[in-house]
């Protein structure tokens, strides 16, 4: 009998997690916009991921008649070429590599930081909650744009390892924000007082009142930062300041060498329009799969 009620209880703990899952999935499949842009990304980051095996060496120098091809009319080349015959559909699948890479590592880490960072300020309070938030407003009050070109010019050469950790320690600030006061508001509520009364432990209620209850914030804050890093990743090897094409293509060092040679070399159109195009492609989806996301996983009782 002692077995039957103990099967019956582990059961009835399981299941709402089970069911929770199911209706945020289904949630999420009722936002067209969501699907279909979580479709799209997942497409371009294999597609970029996968380039290094399947695509040839984007440095590929084709001179004479191969060069400043139009897309669609350069045979194979279906994006067209640069002035030096290289392949526009190859670069930028390595430049989409290169940045896709340095976005979501850099996005990782400083989510994980501002989450741990944040959360620690937020639940623990006083004088833990002042020098960590100080701490991030010693940077955050500088612009990145400027702090970023503060740090490139005493780190030289940039690397793409280097490029991916200042852009991590800066955007841990915001994340870290949003969850300190997420956190902070969570803490005060009804059943984080009653696990506290009842001897819970505070990584059991971090990990399983606190995130879970905080996730659609954190959530939204995670794919704001995503973005914000690609988009200043582009901007800083935009301005010539970050990593070669030459070295490694990115999309950011592909839009800035179209831009500057249109004049000088005579680039055409495309060699803009294509990284450019993808650049803005994935900032569209990220934003929309975020907004899916945290709409499917509100609470019914904040609908």
């Amino acid at each position: 009998m002692s077995g039957l009620v103990q099967t019956e209880t582990v059961t009835t703990r399981r299941e709402p997690r089970r069911t929770n899952r199911g209706r945020t999935f289904r949630r999420l499949l009722k936002q067209p916009a969501a699907v279909g842009a979580g479709i799209v990304l997942a497409f371009l980051f294999v597609a970029g991921a996968l380039a290094p095996q399947f695509a040839p060496n984007p440095q590929t120098v084709r001179l004479g008649h191969w060069t400043n091809h139009a897309p669609l009319l350069s045979g194979w080349h279906i994006l067209g070429t640069d002035n030096l015959g290289r392949d526009m559909l190859v670069r930028t699948l390595y430049g989409l590599h290169t940045s896709e890479q340095s976005a979501l590592l850099a996005t990782l880490i400083a989510s994980v930081t501002g989450v741990v960072l944040g959360g620690i300020a937020g639940y623990r309070g006083g004088w833990l909650d002042s020098m960590i938030m100080r701490f991030g407003d010693m940077f955050g009050v500088l612009p990145a744009l400027m702090l970023l070109l503060i740090a490139y010019t005493y780190l030289l050469p940039v690397t793409i390892e280097k490029e991916t950790l200042i852009l991590a320690f800066y955007f841990w600030i915001p994340v870290a924000r949003v969850v300190r006061a997420e956190i902070a508001s969570l803490r005060a509520r009804e059943f984080v007082q009653g696990a506290l009364s009842l001897g819970a432990s505070d990584r059991r209620i971090f990990f399983r009142y606190l995130l879970p209850n905080g996730s659609s914030t954190i959530i939204v804050a995670v794919t704001s930062v995503f973005g914000q890093v690609i988009v200043l990743e582009a901007t800083l090897e935009f301005f010539n300041v970050g990593v070669p094409s030459a070295v490694k293509p990115t999309l950011g060092n592909l839009i800035g060498d179209a831009q500057s040679g249109s004049l000088a070399y005579g680039l055409g159109w495309w060699t803009l329009v294509v990284p450019a195009g993808v650049l803005i492609l994935i900032l569209v989806c990220v934003n929309l799969l975020g907004d899916g996301l945290a709409e499917a996983l509100r609470p019914a009782r904040a609908r």
